[in-house]
């Protein structure tokens, strides 16, 4: 550990040659287990690319109401498009933030489970055709990532390189580019509110020098401040539930900048099909023997199929779009 409260792991470890590659395999399942959270720098996402996206983000956000209420996410079954300020809540409560939502470009599916609704096209701005383009470049350097990642992950929990690639079946992406208003309340005021992340790893790149994300450890909200050339890296409730609680989601939390300030955040999230159950990674005996079963909430349980999981998510988020376009889910059983 560092001064900061969470560890710094370096992905380019892994091309280091095999005696740095299984030292960043063991930090990751300590960062994991110990803390769910970590900054991952190395990651070969280049400063351009980042720049970019960073633009367009500031530029979509700068478009007249208009423009993004024309894609708002009341238009899409999928939950696609921008949500405005409030529109969006944590167990419940109002998020202070505006976003819009962008997950794997497809037709919409007729019928099946419940959790087809989720796949779809995304809403575009007609005012920046050029959005669309970068988060392709996005998407594509971060899934390259999140899958060296997972094949770390496996290797650290005893299981075959190949153990996410075998069981993700097509991923089910999500990226979403937030932007948190400022506050003159001087107290702390609830950016995004206190949650778990419902699938198995999220990669977040957080705009510099604006702080605000707070991770819960050992019952105390503690600061996670951005690093340069840092993605913070988190873990979900699905890879809680392949490990058997061996690892575990971590709650957290977003607190609102104070005026005149606002704050960007991008987190991306690396999920298998919605179709997809997880099996249970056989975990070698002395890690088994610290696995702590899954986490039971009645009020928030974790499902083994990763759609059954998301689409819980959504509709508690999303209220409004559930409303119009769900209303024979709402109510339904978790």
């Amino acid at each position: 550990m560092t001064d900061l409260t969470l560890p710094i792991l370096d992905l380019s470890q892994l091309d280091a040659g095999a005696e740095q590659a299984a030292r960043f395999c063991a930090d990751l399942r300590a960062a994991t287990r110990d803390v769910g959270f970590f900054y991952l720098t190395g990651t070969g996402v280049s400063a351009e690319l980042t720049e970019r996206l960073h633009r367009a983000a500031r530029q979509f956000f700068a478009l007249p109401e208009e423009h993004k209420l024309a894609i708002e996410n009341v238009r899409s079954p999928h939950f696609r498009g921008y949500t405005r300020i409030g529109g969006e809540r944590t167990k419940g409560e109002v998020d202070w933030r505006e976003q819009i939502d962008i997950g794997p470009e497809r037709d919409a599916v007729e019928g099946g489970p419940a959790f087809n609704r989720l796949i779809g096209p995304n809403l575009w701005p007609d005012a920046q055709p050029e959005l669309r383009e970068v988060v392709a470049e996005w998407h594509a350097a971060l899934s390259a990532v999140a899958r060296r990642l997972l094949r770390a992950w496996a290797l650290s929990l005893g299981a075959e390189e190949s153990y996410f690639d075998d069981h993700f079946g097509e991923p089910s992406t999500l990226i979403k580019i937030v932007r948190y208003p400022g506050t003159h309340d001087p107290l702390p005021q609830q950016g995004v509110g206190a949650h778990k992340d419902s699938g198995v790893l999220t990669l977040l790149w957080v705009q510099p020098g604006r702080g605000g994300l707070q991770v819960e450890r050992d019952g105390e909200w503690v600061d996670a401040p951005p690093v340069d050339d840092a993605f913070v890296v988190n873990i979900g409730e699905l890879l809680e539930y392949a490990t058997n609680g061996y690892l575990r989601a971590t709650n957290h939390r977003v607190v609102s900048p104070l005026a005149p300030h606002d704050r960007l955040s991008i987190p991306f999230f690396f999920n298998p099909a919605l179709d997809t159950q997880l099996p249970l990674i056989e975990l070698p005996a002395e890690l088994a023997a610290e696995a702590r079963g899954v986490t039971q909430d009645p009020s928030n349980p974790i499902h083994s199929l990763y759609g059954e999981n998301a689409l819980k998510s959504r509709l508690r988020a999303h209220p409004d779009v559930a409303a119009i376009h769900h209303a024979d889910l709402v109510g339904a059983p978790a």
